[in-house]
């Protein structure tokens, strides 16, 4: 489409780099709380902020500097977000991250992000990413309801049970060939509704049902 910009979609490692929220409203509490959840250590700039950032501020889980945002918070700062209703501030916080080459995102502002977050479906490691580029945000938050429905839980615990039994293969059998057969074995087989329907799978039970079987045989499916 014309004028819309292409994203490249990505998923960022957070954990122990600095992520400065200017802002301290509902809007900056939800960033922050996100930002924590995914490991990264931050810092709130905001002349005040709400219960939920001050229950955090006395938890030791961010760092908050009751004033007005000023050019030099940005220093060492991986991602940036911006959750103010002052222009001039979005303007100068998108300016100083640019200049020092930091992610940053100025809430409901696209032309002063260089990064956007897109509506995901949280399943524990299993995540579903949606996004509209900005063009329609509604749309987005619709198609994530609807993921929401089709993907529940049990996804989160078989994803879960599949990383650690691809740490055991990846361990115990050598030829790779095997390894791929072995993978998608698993992910062609009950495994998923047998969890869906309450059952706990143990990885080491799981692997000895795709192992390699001595003497050339198939393992039991």
């Amino acid at each position: 489409m014309e004028g819309l910009k292409s994203y490249y979609p990505v998923y960022l490692d957070l954990n122990g780099r600095l992520a400065v929220v200017i802002g301290g409203g509902h809007v900056a509490e939800r960033k922050v709380k996100t930002l924590l959840r995914h490991g990264a250590q931050v810092l709130v700039v905001s002349p005040e902020v709400g219960p939920d950032l001050e229950l955090l501020e006395d938890e030791c889980a961010v760092t908050v500097e009751r004033r007005g945002y000023v050019r030099g918070d940005l220093e060492n700062a991986f991602v940036v977000v911006c959750a103010t209703d002052a222009p001039e501030v979005n303007r100068a916080v998108f300016e100083e991250a640019e200049d020092r080459g930091c992610l940053v995102n100025v809430v409901d502002v696209p032309e002063l992000c260089n990064f956007i977050v897109p509506s995901i479906v949280h399943r524990g490691p299993f995540q579903i990413a949606i996004s509209t580029a900005g063009a329609a945000p509604a749309v987005a938050k619709r198609v994530r309801k609807r993921l929401s429905e089709e993907f529940g839980d049990e996804w989160g615990a078989y994803v879960m049970l599949m990383g650690q039994v691809r740490t055991l293969v990846m361990e115990r059998v050598p030829d790779a060939a095997e390894r791929k057969r072995m993978f998608e074995a698993m992910a062609d087989s009950d495994l998923l509704a047998r969890i869906a329907a309450g059952e706990t799978p143990a990885a080491e039970k799981v692997f000895t049902q795709f192992a390699p079987v001595a003497g050339g045989q198939e393992p039991q499916a």
